[in-house]
């Protein structure tokens, strides 16, 4: 059977998170940037449930080459798509709740220029692996609408983590990294909420 064109870019977009996750939280804790390694949670999430997207299309294919007709793929495909959204909600909260410990914290020295360079890297991959996904997504495929949000959602984290930065590099401002941090994980949140409310309808519906 051969892969679908949303699963082959799925599994393009997997691979690159890996890389880039590693070098955002490497950096994150090295360079001390609150909103750095907030970004490289995320994408070390989204590692985890891009992983969970590409598996149900592996399973749906499969599934397919056995001529399997006890299935539902659109079902396969929301509940893939509404489990990543119930992972993207976690993940917001423990960043929140992380950079809320970080305010209550005494002052800390970030090494603004390994941030900042890490922090531009990950915004173009992110970008880049958006387009991938956004460009050639299938809008009734739900699971690759969710793996499109997540890694758009590090896009708009990694924007936050270079705005906070040169903030606090220019003015000596920390808490700002901080609080970008925060506002953009509920960013996340609003998106995750609004993939949960339409999958959980589609899977109501398919019962």
């Amino acid at each position: 059977m051969v892969k679908s064109r949303e699963e082959k870019n799925t599994s393009i977009v997997v691979v690159i998170a890996l890389l880039t996750m590693i070098l955002e939280i490497g950096i994150g804790i090295y360079s001390k940037s609150m909103a750095l390694f907030a970004d490289g949670i995320h994408q070390g999430a989204h590692v985890l449930i891009l992983g969970m997207s590409w598996s149900a299309y592996i399973l749906v294919r499969h599934l397919k080459a056995k001529n399997n007709d006890n299935y539902d793929e659109d079902r396969i495909l929301n509940l893939s798509a509404f489990t990543s959204g119930i992972l993207l909600v976690f993940m917001a909260i423990f960043i929140i709740i992380e950079a809320i410990e970080r305010l209550q914290a005494p002052h800390v020295h970030i090494l603004y220029v390994q941030a900042l360079t890490i922090a531009i890297v990950g915004l173009f991959v992110n970008s880049s692996c958006a387009w991938i996904l956004h460009s050639h997504q299938n809008e009734s495929d739900l699971n690759s609408h969710a793996a499109y949000l997540h890694v758009l959602a590090d896009a708009v984290t990694s924007i936050g983590a270079i705005f906070g930065l040169i903030c606090a590099w220019l003015w000596d401002i920390t808490w700002i990294d901080t609080i970008i941090a925060i506002i953009s994980s509920l960013i996340v949140l609003k998106w995750a909420i609004g993939l949960l409310r339409t999958t959980g309808k589609l899977l109501i519906k398919k019962q």
